[in-house]
């Protein structure tokens, strides 16, 4: 006689080890990737929950073109399918760039069509800072970015200030 719920439980059982087995794996992984991002000069990275490696933020700096100086968070949320899966990027500092929506969507081809699972976090920042280095018009999220990147670098440079100048002097409010 066949007994349904015992197969039932066994099932349960496998699909719960494949699941550990497949986040075993991403963890050990993104444990390698987080190590490496760590001694990095380019940018930080802080754990809102040091028990959850899957979701972090990231501060890069960059210390040339439009954005420099100025620290710009990004919020990495990372599947367990890792890294099969590209990590989930959201931009939260408030930023006027083509290639970042104002609800902090990032264009980022690594971080879509073009992601391979030999790229690792260390590549997702390098694209990042590149995109803060080198905004590309020619892939926008924001469009009126992108065409003012295009058709006026000098407007186009006051508007980044001028957000910049906000999200500066936010930031020095919330400190005191």
């Amino acid at each position: 006689m066949i007994r349904f719920p015992a197969i039932k439980k066994k099932r349960k059982q496998e699909k719960n080890d494949a699941t550990k087995k497949c986040c075993s794996s991403a963890l050990i992984r993104l444990t390698k990737d987080v190590n490496a991002l760590q001694s990095s000069e380019i940018c930080s990275i802080a754990f809102p929950d040091p028990d959850d490696l899957f979701n972090f933020q990231l501060k890069i700096t960059p210390d040339e073109g439009f954005y420099k100086h100025a620290a710009h968070d990004f919020i990495f949320r990372v599947s367990p399918e890792y890294p099969y899966d590209p990590p989930k990027v959201r931009c939260m500092t408030d930023i006027y760039h083509p290639n970042i929506d104002t609800e902090g969507n990032v264009c980022l081809n690594i971080l879509r069509e073009d992601w391979n699972p030999i790229l690792d976090l260390n590549a997702i920042v390098f694209g990042l800072l590149h995109l803060l280095l080198d905004p590309n018009p020619d892939d926008p999220l924001n469009e009126k970015a992108a065409e003012e990147f295009r058709s006026d670098q000098i407007s186009f440079a006051n508007n980044v200030s001028r957000v910049m100048d906000k999200v500066i002097t936010a930031a020095a409010l919330s400190e005191d």
